[in-house]
C-alpha cells in the first residue's frame, strides 16, 4: 500500500476506484470530508474522464489538481486498509464484499489466489448496466423524504394529492410531487428530491424554477396562483451555492430540509389547510 501511495503520477485512478467501488462524485465528497481538501464533483469527473480517454498516459496536471489527486488517492488507500466497518443489520456497506471486507488483508488474499468474475461485478466494471439499475430504483431512494412529507401533512390533517411518476396533470407539463389540496384547486405545490449528485440536484432546481414561473402566469403582478415549496435532502444540493440561490428565489424562501421539515406547515401556506390542532 505504501508503494501505491508513492506512485501517484502513474497510478490509474480507475483501478483504484474499482476496489472501494466509488463513483467520482462520491470520491470527491469523501476526500473533502476526510482530508479537508476541497475537491469538487466536477474536478473529480474531469480527472476520471482524462484517464478514461488516455489510460496509458501519465496525467498532466497543475499543482491544484495534483494536490487534489494526492488527497483522493490517500483516501482510497485509507478505505482499502480499513476495510468494511461492522454491519448494522439494516444496510449493506459497499466495502462489504470479498476483497475489501477484511481491509488490506483480504485484498492481498484475492490478489494472490484470484476470484471468480461474478464476485467482482462492481459499478466500474458493469458501467451502463449498473447505471440502468441505479436509475430504475432512483424513485425508491427518494421515498424516505416523500414519506416524511406525507407524515407531516397527514398529522396536520391537510388534504393533498401525491402524483405518480410520469403522471399527466392538467396545468402542468410535468406534475409536481404534491398538490394541495388537489389539482382542481391548486394552492400549494411541493417538489421533493433526495440526491447525492450535483447534476441531478441542478435538474431539480431548474424544475423548481419552472414551477415558480408557472405560478406567476395569469396572476396579479407580484402574486402567485399557488405557492411553490421545495423539500430537499442529500449532499447534491450542497455543491453549488448559485443553484441554492436560484431555488430560494423561485420558492420565495420556502425551502425545507429533513432537519426543518417539522416547520413545513407553520412556515408556509399549508397552515391554511391544517384541520388538526398541533
Amino acid at each position: 500500500m505504501e508503494k501505491l501511495r508513492c506512485r501517484r503520477e502513474t497510478t490509474t485512478p480507475i483501478a483504484i476506484l474499482s476496489i472501494p467501488s466509488l463513483m467520482p462524485p462520491e470520491w470527491a465528497y469523501v476526500t473533502s470530508r476526510r482530508k479537508g481538501v476541497a475537491v469538487t464533483q466536477g474536478s473529480a469527473r474531469t480527472i476520471d474522464r482524462n484517464v478514461r480517454m488516455r489510460p496509458l498516459e501519465p496525467l498532466k496536471c497543475g499543482s491544484l489538481t495534483r494536490n487534489r489527486l494526492n488527497a483522493m488517492l490517500d483516501v482510497a488507500c485509507d478505505l482499502m486498509e480499513e476495510g468494511c466497518p461492522p454491519p448494522n443489520g439494516n444496510t449493506i456497506h459497499r466495502l462489504q464484499k470479498a476483497d475489501t471486507a477484511g481491509g488490506l488483508k483480504s485484498i492481498k488474499s484475492l490478489a494472490r489466489i484470484g476470484a471468480p468474475y461474478a464476485m467482482l461485478l462492481y459499478e466500474r466494471f458493469l458501467g451502463r448496466p449498473f447505471a440502468g439499475h441505479r436509475d430504475s430504483v432512483s424513485q425508491l431512494v427518494g421515498d424516505p423524504l416523500e414519506l416524511a412529507i406525507e407524515d407531516v401533512l397527514t398529522k396536520e390533517g391537510i388534504s393533498y394529492r401525491k402524483t405518480r411518476r410520469a403522471e399527466r396533470v392538467s396545468g402542468f407539463d410535468q406534475a409536481p410531487d404534491f398538490i394541495v389540496p388537489d389539482e382542481f384547486n391548486t394552492q400549494v405545490v411541493i417538489e421533493a428530491k433526495l440526491t447525492e449528485d450535483d447534476g441531478t440536484a441542478r435538474d431539480k432546481v431548474t424544475r423548481i424554477q419552472h414551477l415558480g414561473q408557472l405560478s406567476l402566469m395569469g396572476a396579479p403582478a407580484g402574486q402567485q396562483k399557488y405557492q411553490v415549496i421545495a423539500c430537499i435532502a442529500g449532499r447534491g444540493f450542497a455543491v453549488r451555492r448559485e443553484d441554492m440561490k436560484k431555488m430560494l428565489l423561485a420558492t420565495r424562501g420556502k425551502v425545507f430540509t429533513l432537519k426543518t421539515l417539522g416547520r413545513l406547515v407553520e412556515c408556509s401556506d399549508l397552515a391554511k389547510f391544517a384541520t388538526k390542532a398541533s
